[in-house]
């Protein structure tokens, strides 16, 4: 899976998400504004340093999830599927993936090191809604790898709704393995699949 091939650059990738987007924000700025108030929030505090479960996971549901829209990942992570699913199922869908989602990211952010993030130039015009924020994420001793944020504004800011790690979307690796999912067992598949990955983590 994309978020476990490159668990450092995730980990950098968790920095740049806090509580406090603005729909007067330009995403980019955003972006760069929050990631330092978290790197000082991690750097300051020696239980997060240290790998505290419980910190570590309250960091990630109060800082960086506000700003990632849950509904259009996961519908198009779903893909194709998504139309056959009941609106049970598909709130059904939306819960269990922030669930895996939650995990991956506070298990990665415990591999947070020292990683430096460049920022891209964005070019925005005021009535753009949908663009990509292109950063580098430069770690000690190894090659930069591309991180790209798609980003879309709606009445409530602007939210992230896909990561590319170095050409690799997170939305395209799990709509391989979701479509998959649904062609062997169906959505109720998928969602207890879920489900079931989720209790196991927590177990």
């Amino acid at each position: 899976m994309l978020l476990k091939r490159f668990p450092q650059v995730i980990a950098a990738l968790a920095l740049l998400f806090a509580g406090y987007a603005s729909a007067q924000s330009t995403p980019d700025v955003m972006i760069k504004t929050v990631a330092e108030d978290v790197r000082g929030i991690i750097k300051q505090d020696k239980d997060l340093q240290a790998g505290d479960a419980n910190k570590i996971y309250a960091l990630v549901e109060e800082k960086v999830f506000p700003n990632l829209n849950f509904a259009k990942t996961t519908r198009l992570a779903v893909g194709k599927s998504w139309t056959q699913a009941s609106p049970e199922q598909r709130e059904a869908l939306i819960k269990e993936f922030r669930s895996l989602l939650v995990r991956t990211y506070a298990t990665s952010l415990r591999q947070f090191r020292d990683q430096q993030i460049e920022y891209k130039p964005l070019s925005l015009t005021p009535t753009d809604t949908d663009v990509v924020v292109r950063t580098n994420v430069i770690q000690p001793g190894q090659q930069p790898v591309g991180v790209d944020y798609r980003v879309e504004k709606g009445a409530d800011g602007w939210k992230v709704y896909d990561i590319v790690v170095d050409g690799v979307s997170l939305v395209t690796t799990y709509r391989g393995e979701f479509t998959e999912r649904v062609r062997q067992s169906g959505i109720d598949g998928l969602i207890k699949a879920l489900a079931d990955k989720n209790r196991a983590g927590r177990g």
